[in-house]
């Protein structure tokens, strides 16, 4: 079981920046997958950027690549999402997610999901 506590959200205006930090409690000794999903009002869920912790094997969503970057401290069981240039559309909730391993992809089917944190981008 892992336990999973966002935080780091809020509101901005576009162009400015945001980092989202991602709290792992429980078996956080085993490698995991481990993504940031979103959700706007009506939309599906989008995955955002994905890790396999304890590596540099990254993905990143093609509506943000350039923009977000996906990171990991991993002594201190902490996913980060560094969110720079920020737009409109980038307003939804975040969630963080994680899966055990071997595959690792955004379009896992992810075992653990946290409660979100919401970020608003204001033009």
């Amino acid at each position: 079981q892992v336990q999973l506590v966002e935080s780091g959200g809020g509101s901005v205006q576009a162009g400015g920046s945001l980092r989202l930090s991602c709290a792992a409690s429980g078996n956080t000794y085993n490698r995991y997958c481990m993504a940031w999903f979103r959700q706007a009002p009506g939309k599906e869920r989008e995955g955002v950027a994905r890790i396999l912790t304890g590596s540099s094997n990254t993905d990143v969503a093609d509506s943000v690549k350039g923009r977000f970057t996906i990171s990991q401290d991993n002594a201190k069981n902490t996913l980060y999402l560094q969110m720079n240039n920020l737009k409109p559309e980038d307003t939804a909730m975040y969630y963080c997610a994680a899966d055990p391993p071997p595959r690792c992809r955004l379009d896992n089917k992810y075992d653990y999901w946290g409660q979100g944190t919401q970020v608003t981008v204001s033009s």
